[in-house]
């Protein structure tokens, strides 16, 4: 796997290898594991990693497990999955917040005792009144100023759980007057008496997310800190904490972080989703999960892809979520084994065709790739035909079947349609054509050309299955923005589920292959199929045919 190319956060890597500054370069990617990584993750995982690739370093993952009560191993195991699925390795550098609470919790007696941090019985809500708003200095709250002796005799209370959930917390004493919010005195360490999945029952205080996060990277020696730009105002506090501690700091980088239309990037809200039933699970492929993708059948690479061409900026946008498609599409196309399969089935009967006569027909499994064979399709006197692909009433430009017109079966032979017999109500049910024999392998003995070729399935041999269209998960282009509940704005037409016929091969498709269903899309066989019929997915259709 090639690295990524260059962003100015790799100028600054240069820049600092240049000067000596650095002899090695150490990323991290920190996720807290509350919920399954989404392709916003994706953007993060490839700098993080693909950084540390391109210049020979190495990459941590780590777990910022400080909040037991929303974590859960599930997710744990999910998170390492995605990674490696998006073809990435941490070696032996898989760390946890958690590893370094005795650390943390010392980390804080030592604020205590310089006299930078003190215990807090205000609420939060209380707290704001006195933290104030931004154009205007805060007020010292009640218990600032209390004696260090008296910090270090609360706060040993709080580790010993002498106080119930809520009613304090420790706060970094810096500046109440900054125009940095999270400048003025922020939580560092809250209560909360509840288990935790790697310490079990040893701690009811956890340090808060901004305490933890400067003290991790610090601990393990992280020189370029990548996070995205919401961070950036908690810079100033990730330099203050080291700084005031004395310890080694590394250096703080913000980016953009990904926004794709039509979906929403909001652990939290896609949680909603999952628990008010509006999706499957977290891996239904209408998801912008990683894991919803790998169901729906999008390849790494074409992530990894999509990642390298928006790049990392400074600059906010809403990327266009076609631009992902593309590559997904690209890929495929050359990857993709060809089928054939047909969603909205008509059948046809070859009238002058034996009744019991069956062929098979070597059909190449990719047009431009020789190299990959071919492999056997059964042929027989009545097969499936997409009704799309019949008209009865055909203006000139209509290409494909029509009453008295030849078309090409893939692969097969020429027919002409000769009947379309209806029901009571006028509906098609089938038609009656008749073949060229001579025309073996689809191809006109005299050269005469022929207008159209359509796809087909034996219905003798072929299988049902059943075939879940996706569209995208929200009509509005940007649902987070919305006025109101952003669930308003889901699509009612997101997911379509038909029963169509698939060539018998494909019924021995393995979770997860994917394959071009000819004239139709790309398709991956789903990873929860029923024992009594194969599911596809469709990934992405031959072109985009979104219409806004």
């Amino acid at each position: 796997m090639s690295a990524p190319g260059g962003n100015f956060i790799h100028d600054i890597i240069d820049a600092d290898l240049a000067s000596g500054k650095h002899t090695e370069v150490i990323t991290r990617f920190p996720p807290e594991p509350n919920g399954y990584l989404h392709i916003g993750h994706a953007k993060a995982i490839c700098l993080d990693f693909g950084t540390a690739l391109k210049y020979g370093g190495r990459c941590h993952l780590r777990f910022d497990d400080t909040n037991p009560t929303a974590e859960d191993t599930e997710y744990v195991e999910a998170i390492k999955e995605d990674v490696r699925w998006l073809g990435f390795d941490w070696g032996d550098h898989l760390y946890w917040a958690s590893d370094y609470f005795d650390r943390m919790y010392e980390c804080a007696v030592e604020l205590i005792q310089r006299g930078k941090a003190y215990v807090c019985e205000l609420s939060q809500d209380e707290f704001k009144e006195y933290r104030g708003i931004p154009t205007e200095p805060g007020k010292e709250p009640p218990c600032r100023n209390r004696s260090v002796e008296e910090n270090l005799v609360l706060f040993e209370k709080m580790k010993n759980g002498e106080f119930k959930d809520g009613a304090c917390v420790l706060r970094a004493k810096i500046d109440m007057s900054s125009p940095n919010l999270h400048l003025r005195d922020p939580a560092i360490y809250r209560i909360k008496h509840a288990p935790h999945h790697n310490t079990g029952d040893k701690w009811c205080i956890y340090p808060m997310y901004d305490f933890a996060h400067c003290l991790e990277d610090s601990f393990e020696g992280v020189t370029h800190s990548l996070c995205t730009l919401e961070f950036e105002v908690h810079r100033p506090l990730y330099d203050w904490i080291l700084e005031t501690l004395d310890l080694y700091q590394p250096r703080q980088y913000e980016f953009a972080r990904l926004n794709l239309s039509y979906t929403i990037m909001s652990k939290r809200k896609l949680l909603e989703l999952v628990k008010e039933k509006r999706v499957s699970d977290w891996d239904d492929p209408r998801m912008p999960t990683l894991c919803g993708m790998r169901r729906r059948g999008y390849p790494p690479e074409a992530i990894r892809a999509f990642c390298a061409e928006i790049g990392v900026t400074k600059t906010e946008s809403l990327t266009d979520v076609a631009l992902l498609e593309h590559h997904v599409r690209n890929h495929l196309n050359e990857t993709a084994p060809r089928r054939m399969a047909v969603l909205d089935p008509l059948k046809v009967i070859i009238t002058d065709y034996p009744e019991d006569g069956c062929e098979i027909f070597d059909l190449p499994n990719h047009p431009q790739k020789p190299e990959t064979g071919t492999r056997p399709v059964p042929f027989s006197r009545e097969i499936y035909i997409e009704r799309a692909d019949f008209m009865e009433d055909a203006p000139g430009k209509y290409k494909r079947l029509t009453l008295g017109r030849e078309v090409r079966l893939r692969g097969a032979y020429l027919v002409t349609c000769n009947e379309a017999v209806k029901d009571a109500d006028g509906s098609i049910i089938e038609l009656h054509c008749t073949h060229d024999p001579e025309s073996r392998g689809g191809n006109a003995p005299d050269g005469r050309k022929v207008r159209s070729t359509i796809h087909w399935v034996s219905a003798k041999y072929g299988n049902e299955a059943e075939i879940r269209l996706y569209d995208r998960l929200f009509t509005s282009e940007n649902p987070a923005a919305e006025d109101g509940d952003f669930k308003e704005y889901l699509n009612p037409d997101s997911l379509k589920i038909v029963t169509g016929v698939i060539e018998p091969g494909l019924a021995e498709a393995d979770a997860g292959d994917r394959f071009q269903f000819e004239r139709i899309g790309y398709f991956c066989a789903d990873s929860e199929t029923p024992v009594d019929k194969p599911v596809f997915n469709l990934t992405v259709g031959l072109r985009d045919s979104w219409k806004g």
